[in-house]
């Protein structure tokens, strides 16, 4: 079956969450001590996709993975950057969904006029 990469939608962090949640609890890859609850996690994508892409990628209805940038610097001269990540679910890993998702992601920030894409790795 094929992937499909879209926009995240609120109605996603549900299943989102369940790929999030236990990376939270079971890693510090994350940074967070405690999963955000799924009024929280729907309010993270809303706020993002005012100014930045937050992707997901999706087959049969199942959430894969999903992608997202974020400001990076608030100082002016870091306008341009954003700070990147992306979650795969364990089962959909080695598939290429985190390849499609940065594919994807890159070029719409390319779009957008943002020049620099970091992540931080753990």
């Amino acid at each position: 079956m094929a992937h499909t990469i879209r926009f995240a939608a609120e109605t996603d962090a549900t299943q989102m969450l369940d790929i999030y949640a236990p990376i939270v609890e079971d890693t510090a890859i994350s940074f967070e001590e405690v999963p955000p609850s799924r009024p929280e996690m729907a309010g993270r994508i809303r706020s993002t996709l005012e100014r930045y892409p937050w992707l997901t990628c999706e087959e049969a209805g199942q959430v894969l993975g999903y992608a997202y940038a974020a400001g990076f610097q608030s100082r002016p001269a870091y306008q341009w950057a954003v700070e990147v990540t992306a979650y795969v679910r364990p089962e959909a890993q080695r598939r290429g969904v985190a390849s499609a998702l940065y594919t994807s992601l890159f070029e719409i920030l390319r779009l957008q006029g943002f020049s620099n894409a970091l992540a931080a790795l753990a």
